[in-house]
């Protein structure tokens, strides 16, 4: 299950994610991430067993968590099947498959890439 954290201002300098580790011992990737003096957004990869204590274990230290179960949207109605999402994204979450594109969520980071690349705009991030 992937987690998406928005960490705030005033905690972004603590180390919450080795923090959420020792006290879970939920093992964890973080697939992407992008965090200055300030404020940060950040990617997770969690065990389905394990998601639940580690999200309310961000949630404890004062850190926004929403869940991304499916992290890309696609209008089906602005989406041709053009395949420029297949070649754009880094993580192959998206593929043809009988001459239409598909999407693995599982594998999507939220990196924007085929958001961006889509001529259609038939694609759009999960934000809350």
């Amino acid at each position: 299950m992937k987690l998406m954290l928005h960490v705030a201002p005033g905690i972004v300098r603590y180390p919450l994610i080795a923090s959420v580790i020792l006290e879970t011992g939920a093992l964890v990737n973080i697939e992407r991430a992008s965090i200055d003096a300030v404020s940060g957004e950040i990617v997770l990869e969690v065990p389905q067993d394990k998601c639940t204590t580690v999200k309310e274990a961000f949630e404890s230290r004062g850190v926004k968590v929403l869940p991304l179960e499916n992290p890309v949207i696609r209008d089906d109605n602005e989406c041709v099947h053009c395949g420029a999402c297949v070649s754009i994204c880094p993580t192959g979450t998206f593929r043809f498959e009988d001459w239409l594109v598909v999407a693995d969520s599982g594998k999507c980071i939220q990196c924007g890439a085929c958001v961006v690349g889509c001529p259609h705009r038939a694609l759009k991030l999960v934000l809350k």
